[in-house]
């Protein structure tokens, strides 16, 4: 087995064994109350990249969103799969995010959570360029990211500060908040943070 987080087989081993330490089992209370408050509006087309078991996919579906979630791993797409329950407003695609022909783009909203910290430090750029390249100006990046200095991993956390580095070119940030310890996996309590970013324009 490769130890390698940027090789399909690094997942498709964990998905398979069910050796998922990341896997909340259910929808982050901080989307939660951005979903709850009204923030996206009815039709938004959503982005979901490294949707892993999806329990988020239907809470966007719920809330009247148009929900494409991406994974590149066939267990955990097949997972996702599994939580869309019939809805006619959501998809799960088995793909590359990076290489995927994303009919429904440009998005709206796109979701972050574990997908950054999954991958190493050397493929951030790429993330952010490709998330931004799929958004609309002015559509909203929000999600929960995972803060803690080290090159090993996953998760490969930020550096303190390194965040505003990474997405201030393309994204103007509106929210940044602290994740309650009571509302994060132990593994990652205390080192989450709800944040929403605006994509610039061109």
């Amino acid at each position: 087995m490769t130890e390698d987080s940027t090789a399909r087989a690094f997942w498709d081993v964990r998905y398979e064994s069910q050796t998922t330490p990341w896997d909340f089992g259910g929808v982050p209370a901080p989307l939660a109350r951005y979903l709850a408050r009204g923030a996206l509006p009815r039709g938004a087309r959503v982005l979901i990249p490294g949707c892993g078991s999806g329990y988020e996919i239907t809470a966007f579906a719920a809330a009247g969103c148009d929900v494409t979630a991406i994974d590149f791993s066939p267990p955990a797409a097949e997972r996702a799969r599994r939580q869309i329950r019939g809805a006619a407003n959501a998809r799960v695609i088995t793909g590359d995010f990076f290489t995927a022909d994303f009919s429904a783009a440009p998005f709206d909203f796109i979701y972050e959570r574990t997908f950054l910290c999954a991958l190493p430090p050397a493929w951030r750029e790429r993330i952010v360029a490709r998330s931004a390249a799929l958004l609309r100006p002015g559509g909203m990046l929000a999600g929960i990211w995972f803060f803690e200095e080290s090159e090993d991993g996953p998760p490969f956390g930020l550096a303190p500060g390194a965040a505003a580095g990474l997405y201030d070119s393309c994204f103007q940030i509106v929210r940044d908040e602290p994740v309650a310890p009571a509302e994060s996996l132990e593994f990652f309590r205390g080192r989450e943070r709800w944040q929403e970013r605006v994509r610039r324009s061109p």
